[in-house]
């Protein structure tokens, strides 16, 4: 397993680590608002999820950018890519695998 979690410090962020720390699973942490998501690693999340699960409307950047009206098509993938307060935290990364949130049910499965 490669494990990634982009996160930003929080309740379920501080969950996911605990969850694969417990597991002993090592994984690399990535702090959203410092460093966001490669094209590479943006591409691949919206691929697994789709970009509608990546977005945080409780966000004030949500409301902020106008993301409402933005819908889910190019321009607001554009928008959302390069700002990261966006994102809904946390994304874990297995390759080409990823969930947003909290969601051991499935992060089970990788082991």
């Amino acid at each position: 397993m490669n494990i990634q979690i982009f996160g930003v410090k929080g309740f379920d962020t501080q969950k996911a680590e605990r969850y694969f720390k417990e597991r002993k699973i090592s994984y690399q942490y990535v702090d959203l608002h410092k460093y966001g998501l490669s094209k590479g690693e943006f591409e691949s999340v919206k691929n697994s999820v789709g970009l509608r699960a990546m977005i945080n409307e409780k966000s004030k950047e949500y409301q902020r950018l106008n993301m409402k009206n933005l819908g889910v098509g190019k321009a607001a993938e554009e928008v959302l890519f390069k700002n990261p307060g966006l994102f809904s935290a946390p994304i874990v990364r297995n390759g080409k695998k990823a969930t947003v949130g909290y969601q051991p049910d499935i992060w089970k499965d990788w082991e």
